[in-house]
This record gives structure tokens, C-alpha cells and sequence, in this order.
């Protein structure tokens, strides 16, 4: 097992760690991460690659010598996927999900806990306090009660009851603070210190700041063993893969400032060719380390009073992690660091749901919207290879994300089963309205492409789709049932839109049919004349949201009535 040290930041002094030391001895600053011996060969690809799934495939480069003490249940190692639909709908080939809510409580911070506990045990420390917006105290709190730990979890009056709830069940002892996280980090710092015990605080806990570097390592792991093509078209040398871009959301700065270290330590030891830009993404209702970056500020003013929905994003006061973080982002792959509003929030998350079928928390969305964000900015470009950390998956059940058709009613009251129950439940079906619904005839050669609209139609729950691959097909439809509106591709084999489209405003019933032009192809000024007065509008693939579309095609049904 390979040497490592505590080494400040301030002073550069290294000195032995232990994590009951929370500032350095020759300085006095609290500021202290782990050092490697990078140059002792154990950072080879080979040296993991028959390893068990899980974090602890990288013991060697976390703060302890005897991992096995900790009851592992397989924290870390989690999926990294493509996420086909949604990178057809933004134009990006190469969008890949690291599915975080597969971690034994569903967040990320899964391997803060494990981590941490492990090194608790291998000092021989029971007791510890931690202070939590939801996913922390959860985390920890399972991780205490598998060690057989004991846990004092600092909690806000704003996280939801449910996740109070799972806490105190773990067996921790809950502490439900009736103010700011920034107030509950406070009383947590006291109350630890005036016991003598351990408090995780975050970025400054080497043990927290160390676990999160597991997801850089899982995710170049992950990402060569997919064999991407831009790998191939760069020649790379190193024996894993780096993205362009990875992203998160982000309240303390604990998880990218991790994700960070790990790349930059892989990058040093030669085994990925570059560390990636990264995208830290805050809702607006507390954002300070967005506002300070767009004010390209070194030091971020706090927001003394959130206004969010997403509590687990309600870090006010980031402190010098920003400046840190800011810090790194500058010196390696670069990025950004923006912000979304709650409402682009629950709109991703909803839409993350309809086309690739996960189940996040409003945390999670808000790196999805971020996303969409930058995407339509041209911050992120179609070629990029982008990891977006999936960070969580209690989903709301609220009303804010589900539009007013989200459910059809209908009554078996009025109807008598006992002697022929079939027909009954026939005739309780037959009140599920279609009259009030709207045929949309959806033409492209890209089944892929008809799904996803389709999808992204019929979960509205008031259009009936139908498909055609081409423009024959599309016409043989059309004489069949006229549709209420056509959403059509230009890029077609045998028919293009074009010509489809001439045909169409050629003859009756058709002359007068909404048409929305759904494109990835660039127009010429002809091209661009010859639609003009054809069609209701156009748009581009990857470069609207669902929400847009779903208002096109309203604008238009007005229209025609």
C-alpha cells in the first residue's frame, strides 16, 4: 500500500493524517488534501482492470491502508450509459448518463459515507457528526448503522419530512435546525467541537474530498471501455478516456472539486491524455459561486436567504470552495459555472423522464437543464463527448410537474358487472375521451427520430401520432385520415420534404394542413424561399425544448380552426 500524506494548501507542509486533525500544525490552516506517490506505478489501468466492481478498486489512491474493515455493499462502479434520446433531441451524439442513483441510497454521496466510515473504523472512532440538506444524512446515516457507528445528523427544517424520516429510521440521531444550512453547518461545528468528535465539513474533509475522485477514475475507466470513436480519430496514447465535458450540480463544490483531483491526478500519471471542462450548475435561488463566476470573481458573496424548491442545493455561503474550485477549473480542462432556475428544473426533469425513462430528484435536473442550457448557447458542441452525473433519484410526486391532461377520469358507477363484468369494464373505457384529441402525422426516415416526437407527443396526453418513414408512405396516410397537423423532415431518401411538401399544398384535402418543419438540415436563401408561406414554422433539431415544440404545434391548431 503506497505512502500518502496530509498536504496543505496554504503552507505546502506535509504531515502525517489522521481525521481527527482539522488544520494544519505548521500554519494552522484548515485547508489540507491528500497526497500520492503518483510516481510509484500503481496508477496503471492494468492494476484495476480485475478488480471488484465497486470504489474500493481504487483503495490505493484513498486515505487509508485497510479498506476490508468497512462492510462494503458495493458502493461506487456505477453505470455510465449512452443517453440516446435526449442527445438525439440536443444534437449530441456522444451524451452519456453516470447513473449515480444506483449507489446503496440513490445519491453520490454513497462514497462520502463509505469512505469516511472506513476511515473511522480503521482509527478506531465511533461517534461523528455530520450536517445535511437530504442526501448526506442519508447516506451517512446507512453507512453508520452497516459499521454499527453512531451518528448525530444535523438537519434543516427545509428538507422534506420524507427524508427526516429515512434518517431517524437508519437509528441517527436527528437534530432538526429551524434555519439556513449555512446556520445548521455552524451549530453542527460547535456541537462537535465541544464533544471531541469527528465532523465530516465537506470540502475540507480530506476523506469526503478523496471519495468523490472515484467517479473521474470509473468514469475514464468507463469511457474507454466503450471504445468511443473520437478515440480512435485522436490516436490517444493514455490507456484510459477523458470527456469533454462533465457535468454536475452543484451547492458545496465537494463533488466536481473531487472529480477534479481525479483527473488531474490520472492526467499526471499518464493514463488520460486531458482532463475535461466542467460545468458546475446552481439553481438561481442560491447561486452565489454562478454570480461570482459570471462576475469573474475570486471570492463569491453569500446569499443569506435562498429562494429555491431544491433545498439540497441551498448552500449559501461556499467560501473558499469556490475560489478553489475556480481555481482548478482555470488551471486544467476550464468550463463554466451557470445556473437554471427552478422551473427549467422540474422542466428537465420531466423531460429526462418521458425520453430516456429515469426517475431523478429536482438536484439531479438541475444539472439536465444546465445542460440544455449550455447546448443551446453553443457552450457545448455537437462533436463533444459529454458525462452528465446523475445524482439522485427521489422523484416528486407535485403538481408542478405534471401539466393539467396528465390523468383521464372514468367511472365504473354507472355501470353493472355481475353477469358479464367483460362488457362492463369495455364501457367504463369507452369515457376516456378521444374526441378532444388532436392526429399529428409525424414524417422522417429516422425511426429513432419519429419515436422520440411520438413519445414526446403522446405523454402530453392530448395528440394521437401516427408515423410515416417516407414521402409515399406519408401521402398513402394523408388519403387514408386527413391529420389535424403534419410535423415533417426535409432530409429524406427517395421524397425529400420538399417535394413532399409541394404535393401536399398541391391538393385538397391537404392545401390547408398545419405543417411544422422539424430539421437538422442548414437552409439555403432557395431553400429557405421555398418554404416560405408553406409552412407554420420551423425548427431545429437539438436546438429547441419540449416545452417549444409542444406550443408550435398549439400555435398552429389555433390557426387552422
Amino acid at each position: 500500500m503506497p505512502s500518502f500524506v496530509a498536504k496543505c494548501l496554504d503552507c505546502d507542509a506535509h504531515t502525517p493524517y489522521h481525521p481527527l486533525t482539522k488544520s494544519c500544525p505548521e500554519c494552522g490552516s484548515e485547508w489540507m488534501e491528500a497526497c500520492y506517490d503518483l510516481d510509484a506505478g500503481i496508477f496503471r489501468g492494468s492494476t484495476f482492470s480485475d478488480r471488484p466492481a465497486s470504489l474500493w478498486r481504487y483503495s490505493e489512491l484513498l486515505p487509508l491502508q485497510n479498506p476490508s474493515l468497512y462492510p462494503t455493499i458495493g458502493e461506487g462502479w456505477t453505470p455510465l450509459f449512452p443517453a440516446h434520446q435526449l442527445g438525439m433531441l440536443l444534437g449530441l451524439p456522444n451524451l452519456y448518463i453516470k447513473d449515480e442513483r444506483q449507489n446503496p441510497t440513490g445519491s453520490f454521496k454513497d462514497r462520502q459515507a463509505a469512505v469516511t466510515v472506513a476511515v473511522l473504523l480503521e482509527h478506531n472512532i465511533n461517534e461523528a457528526v455530520i450536517c445535511s440538506t437530504g442526501n448526506v444524512a442519508i447516506a451517512f446515516s446507512a453507512a453508520f448503522a452497516r459499521a454499527g457507528l453512531k451518528l448525530w445528523a444535523f438537519i434543516t427544517s427545509l428538507v422534506p419530512p420524507d427524508k427526516m424520516h429515512e434518517v431517524a429510521i437508519y437509528g441517527s440521531q436527528v437534530i432538526k435546525v429551524t434555519g439556513t444550512y449555512d446556520q445548521a453547518k455552524k451549530l453542527a461545528a460547535q456541537f462537535s467541537l465541544e464533544r471531541g468528535l469527528f465532523l465530516d465539513r465537506g470540502v475540507r474533509s480530506i476523506t469526503a474530498l478523496e471519495s468523490m475522485k472515484t467517479i473521474a477514475f470509473e468514469i475514464a475507466e468507463q469511457l474507454a471501455k466503450l471504445q468511443l470513436p473520437s478515440n480512435a480519430e485522436t490516436k490517444k496514447q493514455s490507456t484510459w478516456s477523458s470527456p469533454d465535458w462533465y457535468i454536475q450540480a452543484v451547492s458545496g463544490a465537494i463533488g466536481p472539486l473531487g472529480v477534479i483531483k481525479g483527473f488531474r491526478e490520472m492526467h499526471a500519471a499518464g493514463l488520460v491524455d486531458n482532463t475535461p471542462a466542467l460545468a458546475c450548475i446552481q439553481s438561481a435561488g442560491c447561486a452565489p459561486m454562478a454570480k461570482a463566476w459570471e462576475a469573474d470573481l475570486d471570492v463569491a458573496d453569500p446569499v443569506l436567504s435562498p429562494k429555491t424548491h431544491i433545498t439540497t442545493l441551498t448552500t449559501g455561503d461556499p467560501g473558499r470552495a469556490y475560489t478553489l474550485l475556480r481555481q482548478r477549473m482555470l488551471e486544467t480542462g476550464g468550463g463554466t459555472i451557470d445556473s437554471v432556475s427552478d422551473e427549467d428544473a422540474f422542466r428537465a426533469l420531466g423531460l429526462v423522464a418521458k425520453v430516456e425513462g429515469l426517475s431523478i430528484e429536482p438536484a439531479a435536473a438541475v444539472a439536465f437543464a444546465g445542460l440544455i442550457k449550455l447546448v443551446r448557447q453553443g457552450v457545448i458542441h455537437p462533436d463533444d463527448v459529454v458525462v452528465i452525473n446523475c445524482s439522485g433519484h427521489t422523484m416528486p410526486v407535485e403538481s408542478r410537474l405534471l401539466g393539467p391532461s396528465w390523468s383521464k377520469d372514468i367511472s365504473v358507477d354507472d355501470f353493472e358487472f355481475p353477469s358479464h363484468p367483460r362488457e362492463g369494464i369495455v364501457a367504463a373505457l369507452t369515457q376516456i375521451d378521444q374526441t378532444q384529441m388532436r392526429n399529428v402525422l409525424v414524417i422522417d426516415d429516422q425511426v429513432d427520430a419519429r419515436r422520440l416526437i411520438r413519445r414526446l407527443l403522446e405523454a402530453q396526453g392530448t395528440f394521437l401520432v401516427d408515423e410515416a418513414e417516407s414521402g409515399p408512405i406519408a401521402l398513402q396516410l394523408v388519403k387514408q385520415s386527413v391529420p389535424d397537423l403534419i410535423i415533417l423532415d426535409l432530409m429524406m431518401p427517395e421524397m425529400d420534404g420538399f417535394a413532399l411538401l409541394d404535393l401536399l399544398r398541391e391538393q385538397m384535402p391537404t392545401e390547408d394542413i398545419p405543417i411544422v418543419v422539424v430539421t437538422a438540415k442548414e437552409l439555403t436563401a432557395a431553400e429557405w424561399k421555398r418554404l416560405d408561406g408553406h409552412i407554420e414554422q420551423l425548427m431545429t433539431k437539438g436546438d429547441f425544448f419540449v416545452e417549444e415544440l409542444i406550443e408550435e404545434i398549439e400555435e398552429a391548431l389555433r390557426q387552422e380552426r
